[in-house]
């Protein structure tokens, strides 16, 4: 089994999306919550191979390992659900993460109609530090919400003002996917840190505030 990371679904300019990255190794584990750990950025535009380990996988590139995931339990309880209104409201609020490294990022960057999801979250009014931000999807698969769950977490916990952050973990659990023009909200808010690590809550909610994804993330600050 392979899995090949297309350069459109990029994060930095050369290495996949950590989120879109999680969903596709997931795919893989037969679990309702599933747990990613990253240990390298996964490389573009090249095969790579998935190895069964047990219950779970290893995404490998040669004699280094990648990625490895694996069935997990979830953690994590979501505040009150975030109104549209109010995503539209928090989106006015986005403040762009600085590095140019990231400004093509499929989730978050500045891309052309339909190429990316274009979730750009900020902090709802009231709700400070809860972040959110509209989706509405135009293509499908949990792939793609493993992805809209992603970066939003890094904006919660205020990536701006710690440097270059990255996805270590992240452990979801996928309810339902989305419909094409399902009007949904994407949300996050942080859930403390420890030394380098600093975590995070995210989640997806459609129609009649109903959860459809949810996650726990760890993110790297540098040294």
């Amino acid at each position: 089994m392979e899995i090949t990371f297309e350069r459109r679904f990029r994060g930095p300019l050369t290495s996949a999306n950590g989120g879109y990255a999680c969903g596709r190794i997931a795919e893989y584990v037969e679990a309702e919550a599933v747990e990613v750990t990253l240990r390298l950025p996964p490389p573009l535009e090249r095969p790579l191979v998935v190895r069964r380990d047990g219950d779970g996988v290893w995404l490998v590139d040669g004699d280094a390992v990648v990625a490895e995931a694996r069935p997990a339990e979830l953690d994590v309880e979501p505040p009150e659900p975030v109104s549209r209104d109010e995503s539209e409201a928090a989106r006015e609020r986005h403040v762009r993460l600085g590095s140019p490294e990231f400004r093509e990022c499929f989730v978050c960057g500045e891309r052309s109609t339909g190429d990316g999801l274009a979730i750009h979250v900020g902090a709802v009014p009231g709700r400070e530090p809860v972040h959110a931000a509209p989706w509405t999807p135009t293509e499908v698969g949990s792939e793609l919400v493993w992805a809209a769950i992603d970066c939003p977490g890094a904006y919660a916990v205020g990536a701006d003002g710690r440097g270059e952050i990255v996805l270590g973990r992240m452990t979801a659990s996928i309810h339902r996917v989305p419909s094409i023009g399902e009007p949904c909200v994407v949300t996050a808010w942080p859930e403390g840190e420890d030394g380098r690590k600093v975590f995070a809550g995210t989640a997806v909610f459609g129609e009649g505030t109903e959860l459809l994804a949810l996650a726990r993330q760890v993110w790297i600050a540098p040294r």
